[in-house]
């Protein structure tokens, strides 16, 4: 037997064993799942659909839409972008009152942005970094733009498109520094920034700091309260399983809920909206961060995914997780360096969120022969990035040691070169 052969063994034995002792592997079974062979390791940009989901949006469309018609706002759904940020306080550390549904990431985002900003208002610098989603950035810059007073955008490089310099942030922040805003995991590499260290080096200088954590929320045990972060975003689509498009979650640290005057102001975020006063009361709640009717046949599946994973609990998520992500670096080693291939995510399993990023130079091309013949579904990211989301709730070990298996395949029997570079409109 090879050296690489008895690597591998040893890997499925050991696969095998923490698949037979794992605490949370009847949760799969809790998932919809067309087709026993496909591997699906894309829970990162969209989780499964949970089965109570499709059970109960049946429930919702035909009794509480079809039969309770408007009767259901008073019944059921006036109150739900409240009562799902309650259990979803839960998942990040937050106290209930902290925490709503409402609108997308970029929307909620743009509100905290401009609040901040006006909190904050004798400042003028904002610090992110190049890792960010772009779309964080192009909010950044949008808020910027429309504000007019002043405001710059410093973004932190990376040496190795990994992760940044904890001594290059320090570094950057100043006496005007008014907002820093990063998203972690970043959504390439998977680096999980030191969000208290960071929190806390900003509020030394005098900083508000605005946490995007879109690839966090349901993966990463979260501590807002604890780390005094003073803002919050996310989405619910990840490992949340709320699904496609479900409305993002905000938070606001209680200390700065009377501060907020997010902008755009609309009827839902009024302190009584069914008086339909023309002067504008904003609610003294979390409420006030809402503005238009909520989109409640996305709403109202985020809640089955929310009790998923606080049945499960998170600590026992992130727990598995790491676990998944460090198997799979270990067969990456075996099985795919001499492939050409190199890990585009931090080795240290602490540093890590809960997808592991591996590059190629024909890593486009690649992940097409892995979706359409494969039967192993990852993401594409540019340049060359090839991203495996290991959702827990659904994904086992020996998941991970297959698609390793098949992403070797897909060099070695040279499948991919059936393939062309030219981009699909999604990736």
């Amino acid at each position: 037997m090879s050296r690489i052969d008895h690597q591998w063994s040893e890997l499925e034995t050991l696969a095998s064993g923490l698949d037979a002792q794992d605490p949370l592997g009847d949760f799969k079974t809790q998932f919809y799942r067309a087709d026993p062979e496909e591997i699906y390791l894309d829970g990162n940009s969209l989780g499964r659909l949970p089965l109570e989901s499709q059970r109960r949006l049946d429930e919702i469309i035909q009794s509480q839409w079809g039969e309770g018609l408007i009767r259901s706002w008073g019944e059921r759904w006036y109150d739900a972008p409240k009562r799902i940020g309650d259990k979803l306080a839960g998942l990040i550390g937050a106290h209930p009152v902290e925490v709503i549904l409402a609108d997308s990431t970029t929307i909620n985002l743009f509100k905290l942005a401009v609040s901040a900003l006006a909190i904050n208002s004798e400042r003028k610098g904002i610090i992110s970094d190049v890792l960010n989603f772009p779309t964080d950035l192009y909010t950044i810059w949008g808020a910027i733009q429309l504000l007019n007073r002043g405001h710059s955008l410093t973004l932190l490089d990376s040496e190795d498109g990994i992760q940044i310099s904890l001594e290059a942030y320090q570094q950057a922040l100043n006496e005007d520094t008014a907002l820093v805003t990063f998203s972690t995991p970043t959504f390439k590499s998977g680096y999980l920034h030191q969000i208290h260290h960071m929190t806390q080096i900003a509020h030394q200088a005098g900083a508000l700091v605005l946490w995007d954590f879109s690839h966090a929320v349901g993966v990463v045990p979260l501590d807002v309260n604890g780390w005094d972060v003073d803002f919050a975003v996310g989405c619910t689509y990840k490992y949340l399983n709320g699904g496609p498009g479900s409305p993002a979650f905000i938070f606001v640290n209680g200390k700065h809920l009377e501060k907020v005057s997010h902008q755009p102001l609309g009827w839902w975020g009024h302190q009584a909206p069914f008086t339909f006063d023309l002067d504008y009361q904003p609610a003294d709640s979390i409420r006030r961060l809402l503005s238009g009717t909520p989109p409640i046949l996305s709403l109202l599946p985020v809640e089955f995914g929310v009790d998923l994973v606080l049945k499960a609990r998170v600590e026992r998520i992130r727990e598995k997780s790491q676990r998944l992500g460090n198997l799979f670096i270990r067969a990456f080693d075996a099985r795919l360096t001499d492939l050409g291939f190199q890990l585009g995510s931090p080795r240290d399993d602490d540093r890590r969120g809960g997808h592991v990023s591996i590059r190629h130079p024909e890593s486009y091309r690649i992940y097409q022969a892995l979706t359409r013949e494969l039967k192993l579904i990852p993401d594409f990211r540019e340049p060359d990035n090839i991203r495996l989301g290991f959702a827990p709730l659904y994904t086992s070990y020996g998941d991970v040691l297959e698609a390793a298996e098949r992403l070797g395949q897909a060099v070695e029997d040279r499948i991919y070169e059936k393939y062309t570079w030219e981009r699909a409109k999604v990736t």
